[in-house]
Protein backbone atom coordinates (compact mmCIF):
# COMPACT_ATOMS: atom_id res chain seq x y z
CA UNK A 1 0.00 0.00 0.00
CA UNK A 2 1.31 2.96 -1.12
CA UNK A 3 1.70 6.02 1.47
CA UNK A 4 -0.33 9.51 0.61
CA UNK A 5 1.40 12.25 -1.19
CA UNK A 6 2.60 15.38 0.60
CA UNK A 7 1.04 18.19 0.41
CA UNK A 8 2.23 21.75 1.42
CA UNK A 9 0.23 21.44 4.69
CA UNK A 10 1.62 17.60 5.88
CA UNK A 11 5.18 18.29 4.40
CA UNK A 12 7.83 17.50 6.35
CA UNK A 13 8.61 21.48 6.79
CA UNK A 14 5.16 22.31 8.00
CA UNK A 15 4.95 19.29 10.40
CA UNK A 16 8.19 20.91 12.13
CA UNK A 17 7.20 24.35 12.32
CA UNK A 18 4.07 22.99 13.84
CA UNK A 19 6.03 21.06 16.91
CA UNK A 20 8.33 24.34 17.06
CA UNK A 21 4.63 26.31 17.63
CA UNK A 22 3.32 23.45 20.05
CA UNK A 23 6.51 23.62 21.70
CA UNK A 24 6.58 27.21 21.75
CA UNK A 25 3.21 27.58 23.59
CA UNK A 26 3.77 25.13 26.35
CA UNK A 27 7.16 26.79 27.21
CA UNK A 28 5.00 30.25 26.82
CA UNK A 29 2.86 28.48 29.86
CA UNK A 30 5.40 27.14 31.34
CA UNK A 31 6.67 30.64 32.00
CA UNK A 32 3.41 32.27 32.50
CA UNK A 33 2.99 29.64 35.39
CA UNK A 34 6.36 30.21 36.92
CA UNK A 35 5.90 33.96 36.79
CA UNK A 36 2.31 33.59 38.34
CA UNK A 37 3.79 31.16 41.06
CA UNK A 38 6.82 33.53 41.89
CA UNK A 39 4.55 36.39 42.43
CA UNK A 40 1.94 34.38 44.56
CA UNK A 41 4.68 33.04 46.46
CA UNK A 42 6.84 36.78 46.97
CA UNK A 43 3.31 38.04 48.22
CA UNK A 44 2.45 34.84 50.35
CA UNK A 45 6.00 35.23 51.86
CA UNK A 46 5.65 38.79 52.30
CA UNK A 47 2.45 38.84 54.63
CA UNK A 48 4.02 35.82 56.12
CA UNK A 49 6.84 38.03 56.95
CA UNK A 50 5.29 41.16 58.24
CA UNK A 51 2.34 39.00 59.96
CA UNK A 52 5.26 37.18 61.96
CA UNK A 53 6.94 40.12 62.73
CA UNK A 54 3.12 41.66 63.83
CA UNK A 55 2.78 38.75 66.38
CA UNK A 56 5.16 40.24 68.60
CA UNK A 57 2.55 43.60 69.17
CA UNK A 58 -0.86 41.35 69.37
CA UNK A 59 0.41 40.69 73.33
CA UNK A 60 1.43 42.38 75.97
CA UNK A 61 3.02 41.98 79.50
CA UNK A 62 0.68 44.76 82.12
CA UNK A 63 1.03 44.61 86.14
CA UNK A 64 -2.48 43.67 87.67
CA UNK A 65 -2.90 44.66 91.03
CA UNK A 66 -5.53 46.13 93.41
CA UNK A 67 -4.55 49.83 95.09
CA UNK A 68 -6.65 52.05 97.33
CA UNK A 69 -6.98 55.60 95.99
CA UNK A 70 -6.02 57.38 98.71
CA UNK A 71 -7.50 60.95 98.75
CA UNK A 72 -3.63 61.89 100.42
CA UNK A 73 -2.19 60.49 96.93
CA UNK A 74 -5.14 61.20 94.67
CA UNK A 75 -5.81 64.69 95.78
CA UNK A 76 -3.16 66.34 98.38
CA UNK A 77 -4.10 69.81 97.85
CA UNK A 78 -7.98 68.88 98.52
CA UNK A 79 -8.98 69.71 94.91
CA UNK A 80 -10.69 67.05 93.15
CA UNK A 81 -11.79 69.00 89.87
CA UNK A 82 -11.16 66.38 86.73
CA UNK A 83 -8.39 68.63 85.76
CA UNK A 84 -6.55 68.22 89.04
CA UNK A 85 -6.96 64.47 89.01
CA UNK A 86 -5.62 64.14 85.74
CA UNK A 87 -2.81 66.32 85.99
CA UNK A 88 -1.40 63.94 88.83
CA UNK A 89 0.13 61.71 87.28
CA UNK A 90 2.60 61.35 89.82
CA UNK A 91 0.42 60.69 92.65
CA UNK A 92 -0.81 57.45 90.71
CA UNK A 93 2.54 56.37 89.87
CA UNK A 94 3.43 56.38 93.39
CA UNK A 95 0.79 54.17 94.79
CA UNK A 96 1.46 51.26 92.01
CA UNK A 97 4.98 51.91 92.43
CA UNK A 98 4.25 51.39 96.65
CA UNK A 99 2.43 48.50 96.53
CA UNK A 100 4.88 47.05 94.02
CA UNK A 101 7.18 47.81 96.61
CA UNK A 102 6.00 46.26 99.53
CA UNK A 103 6.16 42.99 97.53
CA UNK A 104 10.51 43.35 97.76
CA UNK A 105 11.13 44.38 100.80
CA UNK A 106 14.66 45.08 100.42
CA UNK A 107 13.69 46.84 97.06
CA UNK A 108 14.37 50.42 98.38
CA UNK A 109 18.02 49.96 100.35
CA UNK A 110 19.29 52.33 97.90
CA UNK A 111 18.81 55.19 95.47
CA UNK A 112 19.97 53.31 92.57
CA UNK A 113 18.15 50.31 93.41
CA UNK A 114 15.04 52.03 93.69
CA UNK A 115 15.41 54.02 90.32
CA UNK A 116 15.90 50.41 88.90
CA UNK A 117 12.44 49.18 90.66
CA UNK A 118 10.63 52.25 89.33
CA UNK A 119 11.68 51.40 85.72
CA UNK A 120 9.61 48.52 85.68
CA UNK A 121 6.45 50.60 85.06
CA UNK A 122 6.47 54.60 83.06
CA UNK A 123 4.91 57.01 84.55
CA UNK A 124 2.36 57.41 81.72
CA UNK A 125 1.55 54.59 82.03
CA UNK A 126 -1.30 55.49 84.93
CA UNK A 127 -2.61 58.19 82.70
CA UNK A 128 -5.40 55.97 82.01
CA UNK A 129 -6.20 55.15 85.29
CA UNK A 130 -5.88 58.85 86.42
CA UNK A 131 -8.67 59.81 83.18
CA UNK A 132 -11.02 57.06 84.97
CA UNK A 133 -10.65 58.30 88.41
CA UNK A 134 -11.42 62.33 86.43
CA UNK A 135 -14.59 60.69 85.25
CA UNK A 136 -15.77 58.77 87.99
CA UNK A 137 -14.44 61.02 91.47
CA UNK A 138 -16.50 58.51 93.44
CA UNK A 139 -13.85 56.05 92.86
CA UNK A 140 -11.43 58.31 95.61
CA UNK A 141 -11.18 56.17 98.67
CA UNK A 142 -12.15 52.71 97.05
CA UNK A 143 -10.26 49.71 96.14
CA UNK A 144 -9.57 49.52 92.28
CA UNK A 145 -7.88 46.58 90.13
CA UNK A 146 -5.43 48.70 87.87
CA UNK A 147 -3.89 47.07 84.52
CA UNK A 148 -0.60 48.98 83.90
CA UNK A 149 1.89 48.24 81.14
CA UNK A 150 5.18 47.36 81.75
CA UNK A 151 7.87 49.50 80.35
CA UNK A 152 8.90 48.07 76.86
CA UNK A 153 12.63 46.45 78.05
CA UNK A 154 10.40 43.80 80.40
CA UNK A 155 7.68 43.26 77.71
CA UNK A 156 10.52 42.21 75.20
CA UNK A 157 12.24 40.13 77.97
CA UNK A 158 9.32 38.42 78.87
CA UNK A 159 8.45 37.42 75.26
CA UNK A 160 12.36 36.22 75.08
CA UNK A 161 13.11 39.01 72.50
CA UNK A 162 15.15 40.78 73.77
CA UNK A 163 17.84 40.04 74.96
CA UNK A 164 18.10 36.44 74.43
CA UNK A 165 16.98 33.79 76.78
CA UNK A 166 17.27 30.26 77.05
CA UNK A 167 15.26 28.58 79.68
CA UNK A 168 16.55 25.25 81.73
CA UNK A 169 15.88 22.73 84.42
CA UNK A 170 17.34 21.07 87.52
CA UNK A 171 17.16 17.95 88.33
CA UNK A 172 15.40 16.70 91.28
CA UNK A 173 18.09 15.74 93.09
CA UNK A 174 19.83 19.22 93.76
CA UNK A 175 19.84 19.60 97.89
CA UNK A 176 19.05 23.69 98.54
CA UNK A 177 21.19 24.87 102.22
CA UNK A 178 21.23 28.79 103.06
CA UNK A 179 25.39 30.52 102.01
CA UNK A 180 26.70 32.99 102.99
CA UNK A 181 25.03 36.70 103.29
CA UNK A 182 21.97 36.98 101.29
CA UNK A 183 22.83 33.61 99.38
CA UNK A 184 22.01 30.02 98.64
CA UNK A 185 23.95 26.80 97.83
CA UNK A 186 22.90 24.23 95.52
CA UNK A 187 25.11 20.57 95.94
CA UNK A 188 25.30 18.29 93.06
CA UNK A 189 22.99 20.32 90.22
CA UNK A 190 22.10 18.98 87.17
CA UNK A 191 23.68 22.24 85.41
CA UNK A 192 25.82 20.30 82.46
CA UNK A 193 23.41 22.01 80.04
CA UNK A 194 24.21 25.59 81.81
CA UNK A 195 28.37 25.11 81.67
CA UNK A 196 27.58 23.98 77.98
CA UNK A 197 25.82 26.96 77.09
CA UNK A 198 28.64 29.01 78.85
CA UNK A 199 31.07 27.37 76.52
CA UNK A 200 29.45 28.04 73.72
CA UNK A 201 28.73 31.60 74.22
CA UNK A 202 32.82 32.30 74.94
CA UNK A 203 34.54 35.37 76.24
CA UNK A 204 32.23 38.44 75.79
CA UNK A 205 32.69 41.74 77.09
CA UNK A 206 30.62 40.34 80.61
CA UNK A 207 29.52 37.06 81.61
CA UNK A 208 25.84 36.22 80.60
CA UNK A 209 23.36 35.95 83.76
CA UNK A 210 22.01 32.85 85.33
CA UNK A 211 18.65 32.78 86.92
CA UNK A 212 16.53 30.08 88.93
CA UNK A 213 12.70 30.67 90.20
CA UNK A 214 10.87 29.07 92.07
CA UNK A 215 7.28 30.34 93.96
CA UNK A 216 7.94 34.08 93.22
CA UNK A 217 11.74 33.71 94.47
CA UNK A 218 14.88 34.39 92.02
CA UNK A 219 18.81 33.83 92.40
CA UNK A 220 21.63 34.55 90.30
CA UNK A 221 24.25 32.33 89.25
CA UNK A 222 28.01 34.20 91.24
CA UNK A 223 29.78 30.62 91.18
CA UNK A 224 29.75 27.54 89.29
CA UNK A 225 31.81 24.89 91.10
CA UNK A 226 32.08 20.98 90.01
CA UNK A 227 29.33 19.65 92.49
CA UNK A 228 28.03 22.89 94.40
CA UNK A 229 27.22 25.88 92.67
CA UNK A 230 26.63 29.42 94.68
CA UNK A 231 23.65 31.48 94.07
CA UNK A 232 22.58 35.18 95.20
CA UNK A 233 19.14 35.50 96.24
CA UNK A 234 17.45 38.74 94.57
CA UNK A 235 13.95 38.11 95.41
CA UNK A 236 12.47 36.20 98.15
CA UNK A 237 13.67 33.63 100.55
CA UNK A 238 15.66 30.34 100.33
CA UNK A 239 12.78 28.60 101.94
CA UNK A 240 10.96 29.17 99.03
CA UNK A 241 13.27 27.05 96.63
CA UNK A 242 13.40 24.00 99.19
CA UNK A 243 10.69 21.23 97.83
CA UNK A 244 9.75 22.27 94.83
CA UNK A 245 11.01 21.89 90.95
CA UNK A 246 13.69 25.00 89.85
CA UNK A 247 13.34 26.15 86.46
CA UNK A 248 16.54 28.58 85.20
CA UNK A 249 16.81 30.64 82.85
CA UNK A 250 20.20 31.99 81.01
CA UNK A 251 20.36 35.33 80.21
CA UNK A 252 23.24 35.51 76.45
CA UNK A 253 23.41 39.39 76.97
CA UNK A 254 25.77 40.20 79.68
CA UNK A 255 24.30 43.29 81.72
CA UNK A 256 26.80 45.77 80.56
CA UNK A 257 25.33 45.39 77.00
CA UNK A 258 21.63 45.29 77.82
CA UNK A 259 18.75 48.06 78.79
CA UNK A 260 17.54 45.89 81.06
CA UNK A 261 19.55 44.88 84.36
CA UNK A 262 19.74 41.44 86.47
CA UNK A 263 17.47 43.03 89.06
CA UNK A 264 14.74 43.83 86.50
CA UNK A 265 14.94 40.76 85.41
CA UNK A 266 14.56 38.87 88.70
CA UNK A 267 11.94 41.52 89.79
CA UNK A 268 9.95 40.75 86.48
CA UNK A 269 10.37 37.36 86.87
CA UNK A 270 8.86 37.24 90.65
CA UNK A 271 6.06 39.43 89.60
CA UNK A 272 5.18 36.73 86.63
CA UNK A 273 5.34 33.59 88.69
CA UNK A 274 3.03 35.41 91.49
CA UNK A 275 0.76 36.69 88.91
CA UNK A 276 1.35 40.41 89.43
CA UNK A 277 2.63 40.79 85.58
CA UNK A 278 0.44 38.98 82.85
CA UNK A 279 0.20 39.12 79.29
CA UNK A 280 -2.86 40.04 77.68
CA UNK A 281 -4.23 41.22 74.45
CA UNK A 282 -2.71 44.23 73.03
CA UNK A 283 -6.15 46.17 72.62
CA UNK A 284 -4.86 49.79 73.37
CA UNK A 285 -3.07 49.06 70.24
CA UNK A 286 -6.70 50.54 68.11
CA UNK A 287 -7.97 52.08 71.39
CA UNK A 288 -5.03 54.40 72.03
CA UNK A 289 -2.95 57.48 70.62
CA UNK A 290 0.52 57.99 69.58
CA UNK A 291 2.80 58.26 72.61
CA UNK A 292 6.80 58.32 72.81
CA UNK A 293 7.06 55.36 74.95
CA UNK A 294 6.16 52.12 72.68
CA UNK A 295 3.99 50.39 75.33
CA UNK A 296 1.63 53.06 75.42
CA UNK A 297 1.52 53.92 71.69
CA UNK A 298 -1.96 53.13 70.06
CA UNK A 299 -2.74 53.83 66.08
CA UNK A 300 -6.49 55.37 66.46
CA UNK A 301 -5.79 58.95 65.82
CA UNK A 302 -3.84 57.80 62.93
CA UNK A 303 -7.12 55.40 61.58
CA UNK A 304 -9.37 58.20 61.91
CA UNK A 305 -6.96 60.69 60.50
CA UNK A 306 -6.73 58.40 57.76
CA UNK A 307 -10.43 57.96 57.07
CA UNK A 308 -10.84 61.47 57.55
CA UNK A 309 -8.60 62.00 54.82
CA UNK A 310 -10.00 59.35 52.26
CA UNK A 311 -13.02 61.02 52.75
CA UNK A 312 -11.88 64.53 51.60
CA UNK A 313 -10.12 62.80 48.99
CA UNK A 314 -12.79 60.22 47.61
CA UNK A 315 -15.72 63.70 47.72
CA UNK A 316 -13.46 65.49 45.51
CA UNK A 317 -11.85 63.37 43.34
CA UNK A 318 -14.38 60.87 42.04
CA UNK A 319 -16.95 63.29 41.66
CA UNK A 320 -14.79 65.88 39.87
CA UNK A 321 -12.83 62.53 37.99
CA UNK A 322 -15.55 61.11 36.22
CA UNK A 323 -17.73 63.72 34.97
CA UNK A 324 -14.28 64.79 33.79
CA UNK A 325 -14.14 61.29 31.70
CA UNK A 326 -17.78 61.78 30.47
CA UNK A 327 -17.26 65.36 29.07
CA UNK A 328 -13.86 64.38 27.13
CA UNK A 329 -15.22 61.12 26.41
CA UNK A 330 -18.90 61.98 25.26
CA UNK A 331 -19.12 65.62 25.00
CA UNK A 332 -16.13 67.52 24.10
CA UNK A 333 -14.98 68.21 20.14
CA UNK A 334 -12.09 65.77 18.90
CA UNK A 335 -9.30 69.16 18.78
CA UNK A 336 -6.41 70.14 19.24
CA UNK A 337 -7.24 71.91 22.64
CA UNK A 338 -8.71 68.27 23.93
CA UNK A 339 -5.94 66.29 22.60
CA UNK A 340 -3.68 68.52 24.78
CA UNK A 341 -5.82 67.94 27.91
CA UNK A 342 -5.73 64.15 27.26
CA UNK A 343 -2.17 63.89 26.61
CA UNK A 344 -1.65 66.46 30.38
CA UNK A 345 -4.21 63.78 31.70
CA UNK A 346 -2.19 60.67 30.93
CA UNK A 347 1.20 62.99 31.74
CA UNK A 348 0.12 63.53 35.66
CA UNK A 349 -0.52 60.17 36.14
CA UNK A 350 3.15 59.15 35.63
CA UNK A 351 4.49 62.24 38.32
CA UNK A 352 6.12 61.82 41.46
CA UNK A 353 4.29 61.54 44.62
CA UNK A 354 6.38 64.14 45.79
CA UNK A 355 5.83 66.43 43.53
CA UNK A 356 1.84 66.51 44.60
CA UNK A 357 3.16 67.11 48.45
CA UNK A 358 5.78 69.99 47.08
CA UNK A 359 2.23 71.94 45.31
CA UNK A 360 0.10 71.16 48.47
CA UNK A 361 2.77 72.82 50.49
CA UNK A 362 3.10 75.89 48.13
CA UNK A 363 -0.36 76.27 47.54
CA UNK A 364 -2.61 75.34 49.94
CA UNK A 365 -0.55 75.88 53.00
CA UNK A 366 1.56 79.17 51.59
CA UNK A 367 -1.11 81.05 49.73
CA UNK A 368 -4.18 79.54 50.62
CA UNK A 369 -3.48 79.24 54.65
CA UNK A 370 -5.03 76.38 55.11
CA UNK A 371 -4.59 74.90 58.43
CA UNK A 372 -1.49 72.41 58.36
CA UNK A 373 -1.13 68.92 59.46
CA UNK A 374 -5.19 68.80 58.73
CA UNK A 375 -6.70 66.23 56.64
CA UNK A 376 -8.52 68.59 54.80
CA UNK A 377 -5.11 69.43 53.48
CA UNK A 378 -3.99 66.27 53.21
CA UNK A 379 -7.17 64.75 51.53
CA UNK A 380 -7.19 67.54 49.05
CA UNK A 381 -3.58 67.04 47.91
CA UNK A 382 -4.25 63.22 47.99
CA UNK A 383 -7.36 64.07 45.22
CA UNK A 384 -5.01 65.81 42.89
CA UNK A 385 -2.32 62.99 43.06
CA UNK A 386 -5.38 60.43 41.92
CA UNK A 387 -7.45 62.44 40.09
CA UNK A 388 -5.64 61.37 36.40
CA UNK A 389 -6.23 57.82 37.62
CA UNK A 390 -9.93 58.38 38.04
CA UNK A 391 -10.26 60.17 34.94
CA UNK A 392 -8.51 57.32 32.69
CA UNK A 393 -10.24 54.55 34.16
CA UNK A 394 -13.21 56.26 34.06
CA UNK A 395 -12.58 56.59 30.05
CA UNK A 396 -12.09 52.99 29.65
CA UNK A 397 -15.41 52.28 30.85
CA UNK A 398 -16.89 54.64 28.88
CA UNK A 399 -14.90 53.28 26.00
CA UNK A 400 -16.43 49.75 26.83
CA UNK A 401 -20.13 50.59 26.18
CA UNK A 402 -20.85 49.19 22.94
CA UNK A 403 -21.83 52.14 20.67
CA UNK A 404 -25.07 50.54 19.65
CA UNK A 405 -25.93 51.60 23.19
CA UNK A 406 -25.90 55.20 22.41
CA UNK A 407 -27.48 54.29 18.81
CA UNK A 408 -30.45 52.98 20.20
CA UNK A 409 -30.98 55.58 22.56
CA UNK A 410 -30.59 58.25 20.11
CA UNK A 411 -33.06 56.87 17.76
CA UNK A 412 -35.82 56.13 20.43
CA UNK A 413 -35.67 60.67 20.40
CA UNK A 414 -33.25 60.92 23.55
CA UNK A 415 -30.88 63.56 23.65
CA UNK A 416 -27.42 63.39 23.60
CA UNK A 417 -27.38 64.06 27.80
CA UNK A 418 -30.04 61.27 28.46
CA UNK A 419 -28.14 58.61 26.24
CA UNK A 420 -24.89 59.18 28.11
CA UNK A 421 -26.95 59.49 31.95
CA UNK A 422 -29.47 57.50 31.10
CA UNK A 423 -28.03 54.26 29.47
CA UNK A 424 -24.55 55.05 28.87
CA UNK A 425 -23.20 55.87 32.60
CA UNK A 426 -25.06 53.01 34.72
CA UNK A 427 -23.52 50.73 32.30
CA UNK A 428 -20.00 51.77 32.78
CA UNK A 429 -19.84 52.93 36.37
CA UNK A 430 -18.90 49.35 37.78
CA UNK A 431 -15.71 49.78 35.75
CA UNK A 432 -15.63 53.37 37.14
CA UNK A 433 -15.70 52.05 41.02
CA UNK A 434 -12.98 49.65 39.88
CA UNK A 435 -10.54 52.81 38.69
CA UNK A 436 -12.00 55.16 42.00
CA UNK A 437 -11.36 51.93 44.27
CA UNK A 438 -7.36 51.47 42.65
CA UNK A 439 -6.96 55.70 42.99
CA UNK A 440 -8.16 55.37 46.44
CA UNK A 441 -5.98 52.61 47.20
CA UNK A 442 -3.32 54.37 45.91
CA UNK A 443 -4.08 57.44 48.41
CA UNK A 444 -4.06 55.21 51.31
CA UNK A 445 -0.43 54.19 50.82
CA UNK A 446 0.83 56.90 50.14
CA UNK A 447 3.29 58.45 52.72
CA UNK A 448 5.72 61.56 50.88
CA UNK A 449 2.58 64.61 49.97
CA UNK A 450 1.66 64.04 53.80
CA UNK A 451 5.16 64.31 54.69
CA UNK A 452 5.33 67.49 52.58
CA UNK A 453 2.00 69.17 54.07
CA UNK A 454 3.17 68.38 57.81
CA UNK A 455 1.24 65.46 58.69
CA UNK A 456 4.48 63.89 60.20
CA UNK A 457 3.58 65.71 63.21
CA UNK A 458 2.67 63.72 66.75
CA UNK A 459 -0.57 63.84 67.51
CA UNK A 460 -1.71 62.64 70.99
CA UNK A 461 -5.50 63.18 70.67
CA UNK A 462 -7.75 61.80 67.76
CA UNK A 463 -9.10 64.28 65.25
CA UNK A 464 -12.84 65.24 65.47
CA UNK A 465 -13.09 67.25 61.64
CA UNK A 466 -11.06 67.43 58.40
CA UNK A 467 -9.68 71.12 59.80
CA UNK A 468 -7.82 68.99 63.21
CA UNK A 469 -4.61 68.43 63.42
CA UNK A 470 -3.86 64.75 62.58
CA UNK A 471 -1.90 61.82 61.10
CA UNK A 472 -2.33 59.23 58.93
CA UNK A 473 -1.34 55.34 59.13
CA UNK A 474 1.26 55.16 56.11
CA UNK A 475 2.74 58.39 58.37
CA UNK A 476 2.81 56.51 61.66
CA UNK A 477 4.66 53.54 59.98
CA UNK A 478 6.68 56.07 58.44
CA UNK A 479 7.65 57.83 61.92
CA UNK A 480 7.44 53.77 63.66
CA UNK A 481 9.93 52.64 61.63
CA UNK A 482 12.24 55.63 61.85
CA UNK A 483 12.88 54.77 66.25
CA UNK A 484 15.62 53.31 67.70
CA UNK A 485 14.00 51.28 70.17
CA UNK A 486 13.56 47.59 69.48
CA UNK A 487 10.18 47.45 70.63
CA UNK A 488 8.79 49.58 67.62
CA UNK A 489 9.59 47.16 65.10
CA UNK A 490 6.14 44.87 65.88
CA UNK A 491 4.53 47.73 66.88
CA UNK A 492 4.89 48.78 63.17
CA UNK A 493 4.48 45.82 61.26
CA UNK A 494 0.70 45.45 63.40
CA UNK A 495 0.31 48.87 61.87
CA UNK A 496 0.77 47.80 58.50
CA UNK A 497 -1.85 44.90 58.69
CA UNK A 498 -4.16 47.09 60.15
CA UNK A 499 -3.32 49.19 56.65
CA UNK A 500 -3.78 46.08 54.60
CA UNK A 501 -6.88 45.26 56.40
CA UNK A 502 -8.07 49.04 55.27
CA UNK A 503 -7.02 47.95 51.39
CA UNK A 504 -9.25 44.63 52.04
CA UNK A 505 -11.89 46.43 53.26
CA UNK A 506 -12.29 48.81 50.53
CA UNK A 507 -11.85 46.35 47.85
CA UNK A 508 -14.41 44.23 49.44
CA UNK A 509 -16.74 46.94 49.33
CA UNK A 510 -16.28 48.06 45.54
CA UNK A 511 -16.27 44.09 44.68
CA UNK A 512 -20.39 44.26 46.54
CA UNK A 513 -21.51 47.52 44.59
CA UNK A 514 -19.72 46.37 41.74
CA UNK A 515 -22.31 42.98 41.74
CA UNK A 516 -24.61 45.09 42.97
CA UNK A 517 -24.65 47.42 40.32
CA UNK A 518 -24.35 44.48 37.34
CA UNK A 519 -27.43 42.59 38.62
CA UNK A 520 -29.49 45.74 38.76
CA UNK A 521 -28.68 46.72 34.84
Amino acid sequence: MSNPPETSLQSEKALKRLRRRRAADTRFRMYGLAALGFALFSLVFLISAIAWKASGAVTYHVVKTDIVLTPERIAPDGNASPEEITRNIEGFYTLVRDDLFARFPNAGDSLPVRQDFSALVDRLAVLPLARRVARHPSLIGQSVTVKVPVSDDVDLFLKRSSPRSIPFRIGAGAQISPGQGSGMVLTQPDLDSVRATLTALGEQDGVPSVFVTSKGAVARLSDLGEEAATFELLAGDVADFEGTPLKGLIVTVPESRRTISDLQIAWALALRSEGVIRRVPHTSLLTRTDSTYPELAGSLAAIVGSLLTMLVTGMVAIPMGIFAAIFLEEFAPKNRLTQLIEVNINNLAAVPSIVFGLLGATLLLGTFGLPRSAPLVGGLVLALLILPVVIIAARAALRAVPPSIRSGALAVGASRMQAVFHHVLPLAFPGMLTGAILGMARALGETAPLLLIGMVAFVAEVPSSTTDEATALPVLIYSWASNAERAWEPMTAAVIVILLALLVIMNVIVVMLRRKFERRW
